[in-house]
């Protein structure tokens, strides 16, 4: 059982959701689901710090016996894990003890080799840090010495600060680093102690799923092979490596959306709340999202005006704000409206087809917001 979640339950009337569109967006994912496009899914919704919709669709695992998905199951986050991972670094910053212009190298001095000892920590978290292919190996999952030492070995791909590209495992990797090394915890332990258990979300996001856990998590489908081991769930890695339920990151991002608090609990200040979570790269395409601005804070992207915009939907406001994870999930607060909402299925589906059903699945949300 689910233990001090920390959103009471609300009607969607009383807390201004149009029913029409919601029911729209029901049986949009009930059709994915008959379709073959992904085994299972979850949906949460919130606003004005209540949960509004929180369900459960189709099969948690899909190999030998069918296991159904239900309220319980924990989803791979892929992408999302990365705001979980800096929010460890904001709360380091609102103790004094980072700086966002930090310089990376002030905090893992190894990192200065091959050329990387001006990057600061506000162009890796902005993505533009210069080494976005790099990586680190399967060793290092339980050996985070070695992934210090892969990490600070890092090499250069172009000029820091130059260009905005993703960097789908790197930059969350250095962030990982600097808080190991600031702190002297595992990464992992700061995210649960600092942001995850203070929210009251202990039994719904983890960064490493413990043992005694694991069952509750779905298996993960796709074209490509996909990591379903105990050592992966375990790893929790900063990129893309946390587990969660649809109504605990709801929750997490009813926290964003409304300045760093979610009832009593006060984690972040609402000025830095509004720094992280507004567009620090400007129009400037992003090389690796087929050239789509995506306007970069440091840890969520952000709306903004533009004609496009990937995952957070169209019809978006342009203070919307939020994180993907690849081929699978989005989940996003709306602090003008006071709403949240997660999506999360357990298939990494190819585009077109993924980000044409992510704005779908967004457009019906805010469509439901009066």
């Amino acid at each position: 059982m689910f233990t001090h979640y920390p959103l009471p339950s609300g009607e969607l009337a009383s807390l201004g959701f149009a029913p029409r569109p919601l029911e729209h967006l029901d049986r949009l994912i009930q059709s994915h689901i008959e379709e073959g496009r992904y085994a299972g899914a979850q949906i949460a919704l919130a606003r004005h710090g209540k949960l509004a919709l929180f369900r459960t669709y189709g099969a948690a695992r899909t190999e030998g016996s069918t296991v159904p998905a239900t309220n319980e199951t924990l989803f791979l986050l892929f992408s999302q894990t990365k705001v979980l991972t800096s929010s460890a670094i904001w709360t380091l910053v609102e103790e004094g003890r980072l700086s966002f212009m930090d310089k990376v190298a002030d905090h893992l001095p190894e990192f200065a080799a091959r050329g990387k000892a001006d990057i600061t920590l506000q162009q890796v978290m902005t993505h533009q840090g210069g080494f976005p292919s790099a990586g680190v190996t399967e060793a290092t999952w339980a050996d985070h010495a070695r992934m210090r030492a892969e990490v600070c070995d890092f090499s250069l791909e172009w000029t820091p600060g130059t260009r905005l590209q993703y960097h789908g495992q790197a930059a969350h990797l250095v962030q990982a680093m600097v808080i190991e090394a600031v702190t002297g915890q595992d990464y992992r332990d700061v995210i649960r102690q600092r942001v995850v258990e203070p929210l009251g979300l202990g039994d719904d996001i983890f960064v490493g799923v413990p043992a005694e856990k694991q069952l509750r998590c779905a298996d993960t489908y796709g074209r490509e092979p996909r990591e379903n081991t105990a050592a992966f769930r375990a790893a929790g890695l900063p990129s893309g490596g946390g587990y969660a339920t649809a109504r605990g990151m709801a929750a997490f991002y009813q926290m964003l959306g409304h300045g760093g608090r979610l009832g009593n609990v006060r984690v972040f200040s609402p000025r830095l709340l509004a720094y992280v979570a507004r567009n620090h790269t400007g129009e400037s395409p992003d090389l690796q999202m087929t050239g789509i601005p995506m306007h970069r804070g440091l840890g969520p992207h952000v709306r903004g005006e533009s004609d496009r915009i990937r995952g957070l939907g169209t019809i978006a406001a342009p203070a919307t704000f939020g994180h993907g994870g690849v081929g699978s999930s989005y989940s996003w607060a709306d602090p003008s409206s006071g709403v949240s909402f997660t999506y999360l299925t357990n298939f990494v589906s190819p585009d077109p087809w993924h980000s044409a059903r992510l704005d779908r699945v967004a457009n019906l949300v805010h469509a439901a917001i009066d």
